[in-house]
Order: structure tokens, then C-alpha cells, then sequence
């Protein structure tokens, strides 16, 4: 894993994607079917019937299977690909670590502040650090992400980590091990392919790596 929250996308099931022709881990790609209507729809849990398109979890190989209409020969069959879903994956994703961030919350296994998480961070107990991607540098800087690789999440706005911590806005989180925090990483990783493409200061540009 590396700062942004990226996890080895060589690890677990493989899939083919359809933009790029690589063949990756699961946890790197994005799912999709169509709906009864034929509507290309996401599949973020894997959990929808129908004959699974796999594609890149980036925004580029998104945008590529969208302009290609690499959709309809994954489906192999006549689909509808709405204009906004590049921009639905991305929101639906960023929704997704809000939500699992807030369950961690709730069991206890996540604090936000700054002091909180400096003692988390002292004492040994965070597993990971996050961030605010619009937080003020200078105010980040003075914390460090624990020891190794994939212990920093930096794509959240202060907006999306104040929904995960029942809060306004903030700036600084914690994780703990176990729990859900192997899920925040993996789909935090997810999240940041389709951010980290998007120009000027927009979540996810400047993201370090351990």
C-alpha cells in the first residue's frame, strides 16, 4: 500500500479490464452490469447479478471505456451508458469511505481531532492516518503517519470526513487496526484513482508516499 491508500493490485482474484486488456486484482478494478433496462449501472460491492464488466479503477480508464463504448462488447449485448458515470462512481465511492469510516467510528475504532489522533498517533494505536485533502498544509505537516507503507489516506475533503465523524468539517483522523480498516484502505484506493486524475486542487493531488 502506499500514502494515497493504495493496496498491491496484484493480491486476491483477478479480473480483465476492458478499457486497458490488463488483467489485475479485484481490489483494483471497478465492477459493473447492466440493468433490466440495459443501463450500465456500478456494482461497488460486487454484489449485482448479471455478467460482471470490469474496468480499471481510474479515471482515465473509465473515461477510455466510456468514449470506446467498451461497455456494450463487455456486455455483449446493446447497453445505455449515462453522460454523468465517471462523476456517479466517483461520488458513490467517496460515499462509501464516508460510510465505513463512520461504522469504525462507532466501534470505536476511529477519532478525529487533533489531539486525539496526536495520542493515538503517540501511543501507537493509529494504524492509519487521514487527512483533509483541502486542510492547511502547515496544520497537516505536524503529524506524522505511522511506521510502513498504506498508513495515510489523504482524499477526503474536510466536508466528507465531517460526515464520516458526525462533525461539521475535519481535518484530522485516526484508524486503528483491524475492524474495518483494511476495507477504508482498499476502497479508499479505489477512490483515489478516479481523484488523483483531476486537475488543479481538486481531493486527491499531492498525495505522498511513504
Amino acid at each position: 500500500m502506499t500514502r494515497g491508500g493504495r493496496v498491491n493490485e496484484r493480491a486476491g482474484p483477478e479480473r480483465r479490464c476492458i478499457a486497458t486488456g490488463e488483467v489485475r486484482a479485484k481490489s483494483g478494478l471497478i465492477r459493473f452490469v447492466a440493468d433490466p433496462g440495459g443501463v450500465i449501472v456500478p456494482d461497488l460491492a460486487g454484489k449485482l447479478p448479471g455478467r460482471g464488466i470490469w474496468v480499471a479503477a481510474d479515471r482515465k480508464g473509465l473515461e477510455t471505456a466510456v468514449k470506446k463504448k467498451l461497455f456494450a462488447r463487455g456486455a455483449k449485448a446493446q447497453v445505455s451508458v449515462p453522460a454523468t458515470l465517471v462523476d456517479d462512481v466517483e461520488r458513490k465511492l467517496a460515499a462509501r469511505v464516508v460510510e465505513l469510516i463512520s461504522l469504525a467510528r462507532k466501534a470505536g475504532g476511529a477519532v478525529a481531532g487533533y489531539e486525539k489522533v496526536k495520542s493515538w498517533l503517540d501511543r501507537g494505536d493509529a494504524a492509519i492516518l487521514i487527512q483533509a485533502s483541502d486542510g492547511s498544509g502547515r496544520g497537516k505537516s505536524k503529524l506524522s503517519s505511522p511506521p510502513g507503507k498504506g498508513t495515510y489516506i489523504g482524499i477526503l475533503t474536510a466536508d466528507e470526513l465531517g460526515l464520516a465523524f458526525g462533525r461539521e468539517h475535519v481535518i484530522h483522523g485516526a484508524l486503528a487496526a483491524g475492524g474495518l480498516t483494511k476495507r477504508v484502505v482498499e476502497e479508499a484506493t479505489r477512490l483515489s484513482g478516479l481523484r488523483e486524475m483531476i486537475g488543479g486542487s481538486a481531493p486527491g493531488k499531492g498525495m505522498k508516499t511513504t
